[in-house]
């Protein structure tokens, strides 16, 4: 027979059995994240999504700086010219390691131009900030020609900082959180793997897929105040990697990717369908390129821009993977030749200093070290 006693009693019993639960998975997950750090958990540093050094990845393994690249030495070899790939998962490449753009324009630069090496710095899930930060704690030790900055214009306009959620400081919660956003599709890499890779296959439901493009389609809005802000907070990044490169000799470009809703006028169909509440003439596809290009030039920061080449081949082949955002192993051949082409066949002179003040001696900007 119960009694209010008894219930009262049993609540409690496992009230205090979920508690210690609690506390012991905390303690496992952090003891854990200490051994093997884990992207799940808090960490506002450029680190956070980097590769874990010899890591699967497709048929390919992670090097030792947690790279999706082969070994390279610190020391620059005598007569080779040096490139330092920065970017997001773009750089990083979501096809095998022998067909991402950085390692096609490396083979191309050394058939048609001289002899080249292009190490490939890509972290997923990075954007300006952590640009600059990896540049200045690590790239500029390595002695670089140039460094090739790839911004994709989806992602990669600085967004205000928002403030740390309460829930982060729990790693239990921390990895509820990621469960559940998993279970809604997640834009990013989650773990590397030895699994084979197919180039038609969609890596989001199409559901996730237009859900995604909805969320980035706020940047291509016509008046957007906030979004002004944005690339002003963007170019101040990119301005102090172009000084810094200034003062280490070595010269600086920026390629500018577009994103598929861009130039794709499927997705474009999918995205503003009857039940998206917002009016296309509302929004103008180019309008990011112009802003941040205009910026650029104002700066003599030198980059191409990819939104006309890639709309015109698109047209005519698929260049991007199914469902994903990022170039397939054709646009990942386009994209190399294209650089190979603006950039270094021409034989243009890529090193141009000038005198962008330094927003790191001004105290303007902090480095995420």
């Amino acid at each position: 027979m119960f009694t209010v006693k008894g219930v009262v009693r049993s609540i409690r019993q496992t009230l205090v059995v979920i508690l210690i639960t609690l506390v012991l998975a905390e303690i496992v997950f952090r003891i854990y994240h200490y051994i093997n750090p884990s992207f799940v958990f808090y960490d506002d540093s450029y680190n956070r999504f980097r590769g874990k050094p010899g890591a699967p990845d497709l048929n390919f393994h992670l090097n030792s700086k947690g790279f999706k690249d082969i070994e390279y030495k610190p020391q620059k070899e005598s007569g080779v010219y040096r490139i330092l790939g920065i970017g997001d998962s773009f750089a990083f490449g979501v096809v095998p390691y022998r067909y991402i753009y950085l390692t096609r324009l490396e083979e191309l630069l050394a058939e048609r131009w001289k002899q080249t090496e292009v190490i490939n710095m890509g972290i997923v899930k990075t954007g300006p900030s952590e640009y600059l930060a990896l540049l200045v704690n690590e790239g500029v030790d390595l002695n670089p020609d140039m460094v090739l900055v790839s911004f994709f214009i989806g992602n990669d306009f600085q967004q205000k900082r928002a403030e740390r959620k309460l829930y982060t400081y729990s790693y239990v919660a921390s990895f509820i959180d990621f469960v559940v956003t998993v279970s809604k599709g997640y834009e990013g890499k989650i773990v590397e793997s030895n699994s084979s890779y197919g180039d038609a296959e969609p890596t989001l439901t199409d559901e996730a897929y237009v859900g995604l493009e909805r969320k980035r389609a706020e940047i291509f809005r016509k008046q957007n105040a906030e979004f002004q802000e944005s690339v002003e907070q963007t170019v101040q990044y990119l301005a102090e990697m172009k000084h810094q490169c200034d003062l280490n000799r070595a010269a600086f470009a920026i390629v500018v990717l577009p994103d598929e809703l861009q130039v794709n006028p499927t997705v474009q169909a999918k995205v503003f369908n009857t039940d998206f509440n917002e009016k296309r003439d509302d929004f103008d596809f180019s309008l990011p390129n112009r802003m941040l290009g205009e910026k650029l030039k104002e700066l003599n920061i030198r980059y191409i821009d990819l939104l006309e080449d890639i709309a015109n081949a698109g047209s005519q082949k698929v260049l991007y993977k199914p469902n994903d955002s990022h170039f397939n192993i054709e646009g990942n051949e386009l994209v190399a030749r294209m650089i190979a082409e603006k950039l270094f066949l021409n034989q243009t002179p890529l090193h141009q200093p000038d005198k962008v003040q330094s927003f790191i001696q001004r105290g303007e900007l902090k480095l995420n070290r």
